[in-house]
């Protein structure tokens, strides 16, 4: 068996007696009609999208519900079109991984068709001015949305997109804004911008990169104010809130030959050139969580019917400040940067550290005194799940590195919402474990563990310039008097934080003093944990 669609057609039989579901629909048919009429176009092909987005439109496309597949766009990463989409015939392999070891196995024949706007530059324009496009979403992370820096200077590449205007856009966020304007120049139909990534006010961030670039390529002359109106009016172009929720590693190997014992050829992971792993299969936890704000002005896919919560602006940001503020991001930093300290390579093995638990445990506590239930997912027992099915989970292949990554730009969002709460009601000073998971962090960029031995830090773009900052403080040679200027810098930078933490003398004080004490020299962070929580 191969995962081609030959393969799942002429040996079908095979496929199912494995235990994999396989599409049930025409795919060939599916194919020519996304060809003639495309609803759903998405940027970033990677493993969340092809897994639970992906997984969403077959659901629909089995019931009926839709007759187009999603267009998937390279975006950042062409090279996984070539390497994992188009010998695939882009199939997915789902590979659902329960707490009892068992799987759930799906093939997905919901994307349609891959396009690299780099070997193809016509056909996001023939995409945007189809009248049938409903959506065009985005799991791009982060960084995607980043097109200027603090002073509102443009990125590198984003500063050549504006130099080139639509036609010669080579971003994601550029190529968002010609599909746009492409748009708007047919006729300009309605549309709806999704971002599916997790990342606070997504929808917002989504629209000020778009309006940014639009406004750039204004002042050079390619757009006109009529474009920028049919841009701004959002009944005509409109950017919904999401929150979304599933934990994605990168794919495992031994899953890879776990399979390929079961007789799936060529399952083997890659790594691109630009740091992605992606495989053929996609393995990911079972529990999924995706709250849409219902603005869809060209209409949109009855999602509801495939899980997905469509409500109000106000209950997703609820869902979203639950989530990310407070019951399971702030705990997955935690366990990332204290994980990757004490020489852990799985999450899971985290949650068997008697420690590091109840740190989590106490910081989902400390965040829920300040979160509201939003209605339609209930905060008690969203964390309770977190804590007890889906960090523990075994079978889980996730990685305190990985979820280290970018941590410069996760705090804010997973710190400072619950942060500002305590400040709100002037409680800043009871915070306990959060300016501790902060230092921790900080003492992270090191760059040695806990052992004083030397380990290899996460991506982060930040990472340069915050290293730099803290190069004079090194673990074991920190001084109880030493001047913490450099640090108390950082502190107060609300790039970090979403405020200025040395506005609060009683938080930023226990930050430093957490941090002293885990720069004191080898075993300083498995000490401070077990001062931390004895009273617990």
């Amino acid at each position: 068996m191969e995962l081609n669609v030959k393969s799942i057609v002429a040996e079908a039989e095979q496929w199912k007696d494995a235990g994999v579901e396989l599409p049930a629909y025409d795919i060939a048919a599916l194919k020519e009609h996304t060809k003639e009429a495309p609803e759903w176009v998405h940027f970033g092909p990677g493993n969340i999208f092809r897994d639970f987005i992906g997984g969403i439109a077959d659901k629909l496309i089995a019931k009926g519900k839709m007759k187009s597949g999603i267009s998937a766009v390279a975006g950042y990463d062409a090279e996984i079109i070539e390497k994992i989409y188009e010998p695939c015939d882009n199939l997915t392999l789902s590979v659902g991984l329960k707490w009892d070891g068992t799987k759930e196995l799906r093939v997905f024949a919901s994307i349609a068709e891959a396009v690299d706007p780099g070997t193809d530059p016509d056909k996001l324009k023939k995409l945007a001015e189809a009248e049938s496009l409903k959506l065009i979403s985005f799991t791009i992370t982060e960084k995607g949305y980043v097109v200027a820096d603090e002073a509102g200077k443009p990125t590198g590449p984003v500063a050549a997109d504006i130099e080139a205007g639509p036609d010669g856009a080579a971003t994601t966020m550029a190529q968002a804004v010609a599909m746009l304007y492409y748009r708007f120049k047919a006729g300009a139909a309605p549309v709806t911008l999704v971002s599916l990534d997790n990342c606070s006010n997504n929808g917002d961030r989504l629209k000020a990169s778009v309006l940014y670039l639009a406004e750039k390529w204004q002042e050079k002359g390619f757009v006109d104010s009529a474009f920028m109106a049919y841009v701004r009016d959002g009944k005509k172009v409109a950017f919904p809130l999401s929150m979304i929720d599933r934990i994605t590693p990168r794919p495992d190997a031994k899953i890879a030959e776990e399979l390929e014992a079961m007789g799936i050829k060529n399952m083997s992971p890659i790594v691109t050139k630009k740091q992605t792993w992606i495989a053929p299969f996609v393995n990911a936890e079972l529990p999924r969580y995706l709250v849409i704000e219902d603005n869809f002005p060209n209409g949109r896919p009855p999602l509801e019917e495939a899980g997905v919560y469509m409500t109000d602006r106000e209950s997703v940001m609820g869902t979203e400040r639950m989530k990310v503020g407070c019951c399971l991001n702030p705990l997955h930093t935690a366990l990332a940067v204290c994980g990757c300290l004490l020489g852990y390579k799985k999450i899971s093995d985290e949650m068997n550290d008697e420690e590091l638990k109840k740190l989590v445990y106490a910081l989902g506590d400390e965040g829920m005194a300040v979160t509201e239930d939003p209605g339609i997912i209930h905060p008690a027992d969203f964390v309770r799940e977190v804590l007890k099915e889906r960090l523990p989970n075994p079978f889980l292949p996730d990685t305190p590195q990985r979820i280290a990554c970018d941590t410069s730009q996760k705090v804010p969002i997973r710190f400072g919402g619950t942060i500002n709460g305590y400040a709100a009601l002037g409680r800043t000073a009871e915070l306990k474990y959060i300016p501790f998971v902060i230092a921790a962090w900080l003492r992270y960029l090191a760059g040695v563990d806990d052992e004083l031995n030397p380990m290899e830090l996460s991506p982060d773009p930040r990472l340069d310039v915050l290293c730099k900052a803290l190069e004079a403080y090194r673990p074991g040679e920190l001084s109880a008097d030493a001047d913490l200027a450099a640090l108390d810098a950082i502190l107060a930078d609300e790039e970090y934080f979403a405020s200025d933490l040395t506005k609060y003398p009683e938080l930023s004080e226990k930050i430093r003093s957490d941090y002293r004490r885990l720069m004191q020299g080898k075993g300083a962070l498995r000490s401070a944990l077990k001062e931390l929580l004895k009273e617990d």
